[in-house]
């Protein structure tokens, strides 16, 4: 099992009240439901792949609406193609679709009914259902953070990105296919939206993972760093052992002033050492890391000026 489909199996478990199960009744209805006449009935059909959806869908009406539904399973042969779960309503499927304010000209309307999500816990199931009915993220152990909803129409998808946004989420929106998405890719916006629509286990799964990939990544960082230095340093000390030995081969060590002469005999004495430790190495030291810089700044000028010289 996916982690997006243990995040939804988490929340088909959340028990609510009767106000909070119409607002996710109204999201998965109006992102997954349809409408059909039989018998001169309306009928209303809500569809989804996850089997654990449908039996809430199916539980919510019972609990708060009485009715009975039928769940019917079609099995989709073609690309071996996952199970669809319809919840099929075939009587009050017209006093359910009025009470949610989502039925006109026996059409699913677009626009939610701002006046049925009167609070916040309104809001968050609202948010609930329209994850459990187009949501999905990825899992944070083996992919970049991201969350989205998929929605059909523009104008919801905007209204849902509003209603993330209330929470201070920083969702965007863009075109997707057929339809839109409403997307979160911050990792601490997306641990904060989970926790909002009642993904507590998830959230703390995520944030474990989070906690530890961050960690990871420092120290990669930090590793990373440390090779570039050393590098830098083995490359530097290199260098600068070619240019004290040339000028040893040219001219010798002697012709130095001082200064100069006692740090190039302690680099080619001590090749491996920092610069700061150099500095304590020098005879009538110790100078500090930017004097010992300096002086091989001059040395190695020495022995570029060697290089171009008409003696070598």
């Amino acid at each position: 099992m996916s982690y997006a489909s243990d995040v939804k199996k988490e929340l088909t478990s959340i028990k609510v009240h009767q106000k909070n199960a119409q607002a996710e009744l109204m999201a998965l209805i109006r992102m997954n439901g349809s409408i059909a006449i039989a018998n001169h009935q309306l009928v209303l059909n809500i569809q989804t792949e996850n089997p654990a959806i449908a039996r809430r869908i199916y539980s919510l009406l019972k609990q708060f609406y009485h009715v009975e539904s039928d769940i019917v399973v079609r099995r989709k042969m073609k690309l071996k193609k996952n199970n669809q779960y319809i919840v099929r309503l075939r009587y009050s499927a017209q006093r359910v679709l009025d009470d949610l304010g989502i039925l006109q000209n026996l059409q699913i309307k677009e626009r939610v009914p701002l006046d049925l999500l009167k609070d916040e816990w309104m809001v968050r199931s609202y948010l609930r259902g329209a994850f459990l009915a187009g949501g999905s993220v990825n899992n944070p152990e083996t992919s970049r953070y991201h969350l989205e909803i998929y929605s059909l129409y523009e104008e919801h998808n905007e209204m849902i990105a509003q209603m993330m946004n209330k929470f201070g989420l920083n969702a965007q929106t863009t075109a997707r296919r057929s339809g839109y998405i409403v997307y979160l890719k911050e990792a601490e916006k997306i641990a904060n939206f989970m926790s909002l629509i009642g993904a507590t286990n998830s959230m703390l799964q995520f944030e474990n993972v989070r906690i530890v990939r961050d960690m990871r990544n420092s120290v990669n960082r930090l590793v990373n760093c440390e090779n570039a230095n050393m590098n830098k340093i083995a490359n530097a000390s290199t260098r600068q052992i070619e240019n004290i030995k040339l000028i040893e081969n040219t001219v010798g060590l002697a012709s130095l002033p001082d200064k100069l002469r006692e740090i190039a005999q302690t680099r080619l004495n001590h090749q491996e050492v920092s610069l700061k430790e150099l500095g304590q190495l020098v005879p009538g030291g110790p100078i500090s890391k930017s004097g010992v810089n300096h002086r091989l700044r001059k040395l190695n000028a020495y022995a570029d000026e060697l290089r171009t010289s008409k003696t070598i």
